[in-house]
């Protein structure tokens, strides 16, 4: 393979699938979105934290007892997941309980939870 340029100089079987491709590709916003949300997912505190919303809404020190991680850190993950829009919260009196955005975000735990299942 020869580069030219700094480009590729290697052939192009289907040109027509190319350009349909291209025509189909995600905008830089979105695929940055959808990366920062992927990224988010493969951590296992902030999964762990989705999984145990998925049931029921929880607060911060109850995330922490079940995580066994000081409540500093839940607050942390749980920022984290609220700037992504996967968790929102709730106040009542002094205590935050938090939720899963929508049923998008058990859609994507569970979608992925099946896909591993299926491998094993």
């Amino acid at each position: 393979m020869k580069l030219e340029n700094d480009q590729c100089q290697c052939r192009t079987i289907h040109d027509d699938k190319v350009m349909e491709a291209r025509q189909r590709e995600l905008g830089e916003e979105v695929t940055d979105d959808l990366c920062q949300t992927f990224k988010a997912l493969g951590d296992p505190s902030r999964l762990k934290i989705l999984w145990a919303l998925e049931y029921e809404e929880m607060c911060v020190c109850d995330l922490a007892a079940l995580l066994r991680i000081s409540e500093s850190a839940v607050s942390h993950q749980l920022r984290l997941l609220r700037t992504l829009r996967l968790v929102k919260n709730r106040r009542e009196g002094t205590i935050l309980y938090y939720r899963l955005a929508d049923e998008h975000v058990s859609q994507l735990v569970r979608i992925a939870m099946e896909h591993i299942s299926e491998i094993k």
